[in-house]
């Protein structure tokens, strides 16, 4: 009885876990950011701009906004809150605040380099929670010990995975993306330039579903532990 309850919990975390790892690698809200500038072209003309930034894995999206008291929100974010149109680039090749060609080669760079790293780690994430599930829905038919040890390996490979992923994110929002500069190149040209950045939800589902990946993973190598004991 405590065995069946303890694979139900674990397929019902795993499953959470797989679930959320796969909306925060498919959806675009890992960085939300607000830009607000108002420029002068000269005394008696004044402008305001303001663009929304988010990105993601695949991509880096932006569109434009209109000026009002909930400017700084979160909820413009929201799908049904975004512009008509909007432009969107790819997120490896443009990390925010990079753009090709508008920053020098060395920075950028860096930058394509680092994204590279933390690209290939949410993949091998993605695929390593993949095979547990795998591992998981292979062993329950047969009561394998050695499968559910493997699954349960696997899910904990994850959840060490999007750990680093989620770490390395925060370095390069923190120290990385360099976002006093691009701040600085940009009141060259409106020299009342405001940047607002936030993580977004894609990034915030991430840690949650490590916490299942690894609960998960601990509670099937506790059932391939008992299979196995009971089977001597």
């Amino acid at each position: 009885m405590k065995l069946s309850v303890a694979i139900f919990f674990g397929g019902l975390f795993g499953a959470l876990g797989i679930l959320l790892f796969l909306i925060a690698f498919g959806t675009d809200y890992w960085l939300l950011a607000t830009e607000v500038g108002r420029c002068s072209a000269d005394l008696n003309d004044t402008r305001e701009e303001i663009t929304y930034h988010h990105e993601g894995f695949f991509w880096r999206c932006w569109f434009s906004g209109s000026l009002d008291e909930n400017t700084n929100s979160i909820w413009k974010f929201w799908y049904t809150n975004q512009a008509p149109s909007k432009n969107c680039t790819h997120a490896y090749l443009s990390p925010f605040p990079y753009f090709r060609d508008e920053h020098n080669s060395t920075a950028y760079d860096s930058a394509i380099i680092y994204r590279g790293f933390w690209s290939v780690l949410l993949l091998l994430g993605v695929v390593t929670v993949i095979f547990a599930s795998f591992f998981i829905i292979c062993a329950a038919p047969f009561g394998s010990h050695v499968l559910y040890k493997v699954g349960g390996g696997f899910f904990i490979s994850a959840g060490i995975l999007f750990t680093l992923v989620v770490v390395m994110y925060v370095i390069w929002l923190q120290a990385m993306a360099d976002l006093d500069n691009y701040v600085t190149i940009k009141k060259t040209d409106c020299p009342d330039f405001t940047i607002y950045v936030r993580y977004g939800w894609s990034f915030i589902l991430a840690p949650v579903a490590i916490f299942f990946a690894m609960f998960s993973g601990m509670l099937f190598l506790l059932v391939g532990r008992t299979i196995y004991l009971h089977s001597d």
